[in-house]
């Protein structure tokens, strides 16, 4: 066979904007990471079919989020996130979420906890303004300083997380929902905003959606989906190959991450991501793709550095700051 006989071939894996594409009989096709892909025919051509296109990014997309900052910039330029969680035995949850907002780059981070915590969270982040919150009027004055809310590391289901809930439930900013906050809209059956972020774990997502675990895990794509016509927001589901489906677009796929993340606390690590992406201006949709993007590449940057077994959130931590800003001066 000679050069000009050779079949001209087609690698559809970053899928962005495509429903059909054209087929013709020279044309050789193969197809990366589409679910339902089809051959159809229609006005006498054949068109490869895919139900639900997915784009695939990895880290070395991030210099497209994350450009340098103004010289003349101040903190109140990047945003003031406000955490809200930390029941009682739960409080380290609030503190990596707050943790992980400081190094992606929030100008101002502030935490609503339960009184017991105040001490442990200002002994490892005096960086962060801590607030004993027992009572929703004591949340009032510090949402109205907020410039975007994430709820729920270690919020608990009891009165006092429903409490909380309900209370931001009404506010105005952009919202990041995690963790017991997401069993608790289960109950509150409210629809968000699509200037919302949800960020379930399959366990969540199975609740969100009245299904079970095995359906979301057997068709993540259209899981991702269903959340978002369901719920509103914008969705974050976790797990391996983390989903995420912007309210208008197609769905994202995170390319990067390991089974060391499989670990209590992470889920918090990426809410605090989101969130100080959010109030550094980024649109809700790059934020929640920027900031899984962050979460996943810093967890395979500590795992290369120390092995995946072991691996904890905090060890995150370093590692946000230094791929938070992948264009240097």
């Amino acid at each position: 066979m000679t050069p000009a006989e050779l079949p001209t071939v087609v690698i559809l894996s970053f899928m962005a904007n495509l429903k059909y594409v054209v087929v013709t009989n020279d044309v050789t096709i193969f197809i990366v990471g589409c679910q339902g892909c089809s051959l159809v025919s229609r006005n006498s051509h054949k068109l490869l079919f895919m139900p639900n296109p997915v784009f695939s990014c990895d880290a070395t997309a991030l210099k497209h989020y994350l450009p340098l900052r103004q010289r003349d910039a101040h903190k109140g330029m990047h945003g003031h996130v406000l955490c809200i969680g930390g029941d009682h035995g739960s409080g380290g949850a609030v503190i990596l979420a707050a943790q992980a907002a400081l190094r992606c780059g929030a100008g101002l981070v502030s935490v609503a906890t339960r009184g017991v915590h105040i001490a442990p969270l200002l002994a490892r982040s005096p960086e962060v303004m801590a607030h004993a919150v027992e009572t929703v009027s004591q949340l009032d004055p510090l949402l109205a300083r907020a410039s975007v809310v994430a709820l729920g590391p270690g919020l608990g289901q009891d009165d006092w997380g429903k409490a909380l809930l309900t209370r931001v439930l009404e506010a105005e900013q952009p919202r990041v929902f995690d963790a017991d906050a997401l069993n608790l809209l289960v109950q509150e059956g409210r629809r968000l905003r699509s200037s919302d972020v949800i960020t379930p774990h399959p366990g969540e997502a199975a609740r969100l959606l009245g299904c079970t675990v095995s359906d979301v895990q057997n068709d993540r794509l259209s899981a991702v989906e269903a959340l978002q016509q369901r719920w509103g927001a914008v969705v974050v589901l976790k797990g391996a190959g983390t989903l995420i489906k912007p309210v208008k677009g197609v769905s994202m796929q995170i390319a990067a991450g390991n089974p060391g993340m499989a670990v209590g606390g992470m889920g918090d690590v990426l809410t605090g991501c989101i969130a100080a992406l959010i109030g550094q201006g980024l649109s809700v949709s790059d934020a929640a793709t920027a900031g899984a993007l962050l979460h996943a590449a810093a967890g395979d940057a500590a795992a290369q550095e120390g092995g995946e077994r072991g691996l904890l959130p905090s060890d995150l931590l370093p590692w946000l700051r230094r791929l938070a800003n992948p264009v240097r001066r």
